[in-house]
């Protein structure tokens, strides 16, 4: 994850996202460099849009809470029913 996120400070400061940069991010940290995560993560972000991806992480991250909030709503009709039926099953056994 702290490679991703040296990704995203190189980004955020302007600076190009590359092998070099990344390896001066890790090591002022202190963290051994594994050069091979870092490769990898250079060559996955080479044609990405670090900003439009930004913006669409954003959004959906916004609509999950409402989503969570809608399946809640529902879950509540559910419950009723359910002690609907078991007021009416005792009603049938006295």
């Amino acid at each position: 994850m702290e490679y991703v996120y040296a990704a995203l400070l190189l980004h955020k400061l302007g600076k190009p996202v590359d092998e070099d940069h990344m390896n001066k991010i890790i090591s002022a940290t202190g963290t051994s460099v594994d050069e091979n995560k870092i490769k990898s993560l250079v060559a996955s972000l080479k044609n990405v849009d670090i900003d439009k991806e930004l913006e669409s992480a954003v959004v959906m991250g916004a609509a999950a809470p409402a989503a969570s909030a809608e399946s809640k709503e529902e879950e509540a009709p559910k419950e009723e029913k359910k002690e609907a039926a078991a007021e009416g099953l005792s009603a049938l056994f006295g």
